[in-house]
């Protein structure tokens, strides 16, 4: 006795769908609210603006994989975290429209030049850099100092000081933690893992730990050696290895830029701002580039190898037919006898 799979109907699964869109745009809020209370604990200027926004980034990847139409969670949340600390209301509603108007713009500029969750291309890593993070929050850095200034939470000179603070923080939210969810997204855990593999991601972790603290506490300028750190990690590893290691670098300097110790000690605030981001700047690109390029290759060299098997098989059949594949063809026309 066969038994007929039942589908649901079109009335049954019309609210099922609202009801995943509800509960996404609930998670959506969720995280986004409970990350941004964590990068407030490294607050620079007003108890608001700091040098690491993660939420940024939250928002971006959530609107990448779940469409533009999360955008109502990243407004709830932006709102609940701007309402306990922002100076009135309206200032409040325009700051949280900065917020949610940042992160939708660099998704539609991402989606415009084809980008890819995946990683796995030198085009996607440029991208989520230069068009994800660097372009697409000059909106809520420009919007939120704007509206600070305009309600006289902040003075007219100090525009351009909370606008580098507020600017690196979205930009590092979406470096840091977009390539990390994406990278643990598309992570798959391996089996049969060698010991000596292991061994080695975890002396990888040890040394980007103790490199990064002594590049960014030192006052010797030693910025430069995370770079062997993480190249290692991308040659090794790909993007599950690059994403996590340049995640610690750029969370290590920025601690220490918001201590102002080490490289950072001795500069004005915007000084300061602008070292971090031009140091987690290279240290994104560095490792993303070299992780897309790595993958490209080995997908390359992949696809050729298949080509070339197909091809082996092929003349195998030929050859197995009684034909041989190299022998010219004979001549078109009559035949004079």
């Amino acid at each position: 006795m066969s038994r007929r799979r039942t589908e649901p109907s079109a009335g049954a699964r019309g609210p099922r769908r609202w009801a995943v869109l509800v509960l996404r745009i609930a998670v959506v809020a969720a995280v986004y609210y409970g990350s941004a209370r964590l990068g407030l604990m490294q607050q620079l200027v007003r108890g608001q603006v700091t040098p690491l926004w993660p939420p940024t980034g939250i928002a971006v990847v959530g609107l990448l994989l779940w469409g533009v139409r999360m955008w109502p969670g990243v407004a709830v949340g932006a709102f609940l975290v701007n309402l306990a600390i922002g100076p009135s209301i309206l200032p409040v509603v325009a700051i949280a429209a900065g917020n949610t108007i940042a992160p939708v713009c660099a998704c539609l500029l991402l989606r415009h030049v084809g980008f890819r969750p995946e990683l796995d291309r030198l085009r996607d890593a440029l991208a989520l850099v230069f068009l994800g993070a660097l372009g697409g929050m000059l909106v809520s850095a420009t919007v939120g100092s704007a509206v600070l200034v305009a309600a006289g939470a902040v003075p007219a000179g100090d525009f351009w000081r909370t606008w580098s603070v507020w600017w690196t923080g979205d930009a590092m939210g979406v470096l840091v933690i977009a390539p990390l969810l994406l990278a643990a997204r598309a992570y798959r855990w391996p089996r049969g893992v060698p010991p000596l593999r292991r061994a080695e991601a975890a002396a990888l972790l040890v040394c980007t730990l103790l490199v990064a603290g002594v590049a960014t506490r030192s006052g010797l300028g030693l910025l430069f050696l995370v770079f062997p750190v993480l190249i290692w990690a991308a040659f090794r590893f790909r993007l599950a290895g690059a994403a996590p290691c340049a995640a610690v670098v750029s969370l290590i300097a920025v601690v220490a830029g918001a201590d102002a110790v080490g490289p950072f000690a001795g500069h004005t605030l915007l000084a300061t701002m602008v070292t971090l981001q031009a140091f987690n700047g290279s240290v994104a690109l560095t490792a993303l580039l070299l992780a897309a390029t790595i993958t490209e290759r080995d997908r390359s060299r992949q696809e050729t190898e298949q080509v070339c098997r197909r091809l082996s098989a092929a003349l195998d059949r030929l050859a197995a037919g009684g034909i041989a594949p190299w022998a010219p063809a004979p001549p078109r026309g009559r035949d004079p006898s």
